[in-house]
């Protein structure tokens, strides 16, 4: 604004704001005073601000000023306003893709709400950005009235609301699956859900065993209610077997028994329906899953046959009283747990005698049954014919092994067996008898069975043919060989040897990917092996036993030192 052409009348100007966008118009006059005192020719005066003038975004807002009266030079120009956010909403799989479509630059807020009851929102997210987004949506997040809010950062921006997902299916399911039902003091109780939505809700009464929840028309009709408003249960008293029904459009979306978790589990008790007519006619029926059987009644139910009990229990004062509704009826429970105990008295009563008969009847037959003898693990005991001494010692170990809980298989008890079959098939059967049954094979090494090993796995040729005939260890070679070998002889082999007579370090390679024990001063660990899963807990037993088994092996082992043609110790491996 110049100065005028007045020295001493105020500097005076007018204003004009006006847009027009479809269906709006708007337009404003602003009047500016300056004194002229203030005005210094060829100079600005000051600026005007107008803080209050609405307009749509992406409108164009004309501004024109001139002085009164007026001179030649004025002021006309045209403002744009910032654009508004272009807001899409697409399918991303199962999610929901938002896209804003705004210049690289341009920056705006992104809010999203719950739409409540009564224009109340309550925020979810919000943020600042710039430019265009690709804002995703989890399926799990959307409510019917979840709604986004964008608007400009620019002062006094009018915000633009979308609520897209009213109608979406999968909002509604949402809505429905984090819907609780909440009980407050003094039996009152409210629907907590994100969204305000109009549902019926009725009372209906659960029995144990399954089976569907029966409405009760009084003492609460079906009606409608509205999600987060606290309403009133009209009850005397609550019973864990009162449950709740809520429906949106017919169809059932909640049942809960709001008092099951304070009062317990559901109760075996029988809901009796009070009808009262005119002159005090009052008429009682007892409500089953088939419907309401009037008491007393002929009809073959379970409330029938008790029809003269609960009465006298509901006049006697037995039964709780759950609804009161004056001229309308009443709800009352009573318990039957007392009848099924009686029933079942009588059945644990049959039970018990019979179980006395038949205490009585093994009792006096005691003394003919025999319990069944305890079968020991098979143990295959393989050895080398190295002279009688040898063989002495070898069958007093089989017997002392024997005497234990072990069923031993020796060729020195099967000499009749073994000429009949042959060393090999007999080696071969044994074996694989003894391995089926989860038993054990020993390879008992003396010198001799020890150079027969190296020459046979040197020579790789079949067994000599200058041993004893009787002589089963050539033959078991063949069938055991291919298992220490192939990696199969943990678990089913042990490598046992004499003290004194060969160490275990004697022992060919092979054959030393079992345990090895020297007997009889490893006697216990040896016992423990063979005996397996079977065998007892370390202690004074298994001491015993191996002491037994070396006492009866001490003789003959000595024995066999002492004979003229008893193989000659060796100290190691050659």
């Amino acid at each position: 604004m110049e100065l005028g052409e007045s020295e001493n009348a105020p500097l005076q100007a007018q204003v004009v704001l006006s847009f027009q966008s479809y269906p709006t118009t708007r337009c404003v006059l602003l009047e500016v005073q300056v004194p002229a005192a203030l005005a210094q020719p060829g100079q600005s005066v000051g600026s005007a601000v107008f803080d209050c003038f609405e307009a749509a975004l992406g409108a164009e807002v004309r501004i024109w000023s001139y002085t009164q009266p007026r001179f030649q030079k004025e002021l006309n120009l045209t403002q744009q306003l910032p654009a508004l956010p272009w807001l899409n909403v697409s399918a991303d799989g199962d999610d929901v893709r938002l896209v804003l479509d705004v210049s690289e630059e341009q920056r705006f807020s992104l809010l999203l709400y719950w739409n409540q009851a009564q224009g109340a929102s309550k925020p979810r997210w919000h943020s600042n950005l710039t430019g265009p987004q690709n804002i995703t949506l989890s399926h799990t997040d959307l409510v019917p009235c979840l709604c986004i809010q964008v608007w400009p950062l620019e002062p006094d921006s009018v915000r633009t609301s979308f609520c897209p997902f009213r109608k979406d299916p999968r909002a509604h399911r949402n809505l429905w699956r984090t819907a609780r039902l909440s009980l407050l003091p003094l039996r009152n109780w409210k629907l907590e859900a994100p969204c305000s939505l109009q549902a019926e809700v009725v009372l209906c009464w659960q029995a144990p065993g399954g089976g569907p929840c029966q409405p009760l028309a009084p003492p609460m009709l079906r009606e409608n209610v509205t999600m987060n408003k606290i309403l009133k249960f009209p009850l005397l008293k609550e019973h864990p077997n009162l449950c709740v029904q809520v429906s949106n459009w017919e169809k059932l979306q909640i049942q809960e028994c709001p008092w099951a978790d304070s009062l317990g589990p559901l109760k075996n008790d029988v809901l009796l329906v009070e009808t009262r007519g005119p002159q005090d006619n009052r008429s009682l029926c007892a409500l089953e899953p088939h419907g309401c059987t009037p008491l007393p009644s002929r009809v073959s139910t379970r409330a029938a046959r008790l029809g003269e009990q609960l009465l006298q229990d509901l006049h006697s004062g037995q039964c709780v009283q759950l609804w009161d509704g004056d001229d309308l009826g009443a709800l009352w429970t009573c318990p039957l747990d007392k009848y099924i105990h009686r029933r079942w008295a009588l059945v644990w009563l049959a039970c018990l005698l019979l179980a006395a008969v038949l205490f009585v009847f093994l009792f006096l037959k005691k003394d003919r049954v025999k319990a069944a003898p305890t079968r020991g693990r098979a143990v295959l005991l393989l050895h080398s014919a190295d002279g009688a001494g040898f063989e002495r010692a070898v069958g007093a170990l089989a017997s002392a092994l024997g005497r234990l809980p072990l069923r031993v298989a020796v060729d020195l008890w099967s000499r009749q067996e073994l000429s009949a079959q042959g060393p090999l098939a007999w080696v071969h059967g044994q074996r694989r008898q003894t391995l089926q049954e989860g038993g054990v094979v020993v390879l008992l090494f003396s010198p001799g069975a020890a150079a027969l090993c190296r020459e046979w796995l040197q020579g790789g040729a079949a067994a000599p043919g200058n041993h004893d005939p009787h002589d089963a260890f050539p033959a078991s070679l063949n069938c055991v060989l291919p298992d220490f070998l192939q990696g199969r002889a943990p678990g089913c082999y042990v490598v046992a040897c004499f003290d004194g007579l060969l160490p275990p370090d004697a022992v060919p390679a092979p054959f030393r990917a079992v345990p090895v024990y020297s007997l009889p001063s490893q006697m216990p660990d040896f016992l423990r092996c063979l005996q397996g899963r079977r065998a007892s807990r370390p202690g004074r037993l298994l001491a015993d036993r191996a002491e037994q088994v070396s006492r009866a092996l001490q003789p003959a082992l000595d024995s066999c030192f002492l004979s003229p043609g008893a193989p000659g110790p060796v100290t190691g491996p050659e």
